[in-house]
C-alpha cells in the first residue's frame, strides 16, 4: 500500500522497526520541551499529513513500552485518521502515572497501523436473528 505523506518536521520519516512490525513509530514535532503532569493530557503535533487511500483507516495506539514502564498512553485509544483527512497527524496523550514525563521534540510517542475498512449499508428490520447468546454482554460468557 502506498501512502503519500507530507513531512513538516524536522523528523525523518516513520519507519518500521522490524520487518515483522505493524506499526510504525510517530515522534513529537515541538518547538520546545513539554512535562506531562500525571492524570494530564495533551495534542502532541506530529508535523505529518497523510493521504490515506480509500477503504482504509490509520489507526494511532500506544506504544507498549510507554505505558508499561511510564503509564502514559494514547487517550483514545486507538484513535482513527479517516482516509479523507487532511490535517497534521495530533497524538492525545495522557500520563497515567504519578510522576511528570517530558516530551521532547523527535520522542516516539506513539504508533500508527494502517487497516483495512468497509462501509456498511444498512437495512432496517423488525428484528434480528436469534443466537444462543442473545443479548448478553459484558461477562455473560463466563470467565474461563
Amino acid at each position: 500500500m502506498r501512502v503519500k505523506i507530507v513531512n513538516r518536521s524536522d523528523n525523518d520519516l516513520p519507519q518500521y522497526a522490524s520487518s515483522g512490525a505493524a506499526g510504525v513509530d510517530l515522534r513529537a514535532h515541538l518547538d520546545n520541551a513539554f512535562t506531562l503532569q500525571p492524570m494530564e493530557r495533551t495534542l502532541v503535533k506530529t508535523g505529518l499529513f497523510l493521504e490515506i487511500p480509500q477503504g482504509y483507516e490509520a489507526q494511532v495506539r500506544p506504544r507498549s513500552g510507554m505505558a508499561l514502564k511510564k503509564g502514559i498512553t494514547v487517550l483514545n485509544s486507538p484513535g482513527t485518521i479517516d482516509a479523507d483527512y487532511r490535517g497534521e497527524l495530533g497524538v492525545i496523550l495522557i500520563n497515567m502515572s504519578q510522576r511528570p514525563f517530558v516530551i521532547e521534540n523527535g520522542d516516539r510517542v506513539a504508533q500508527l497501523v494502517f487497516a483495512k475498512v468497509e462501509q456498511s449499508d444498512w437495512e432496517l428490520v423488525e428484528e434480528l436473528e436469534t443466537t444462543s447468546r442473545g443479548s448478553g454482554g459484558f461477562g455473560s460468557t463466563g470467565k474461563k
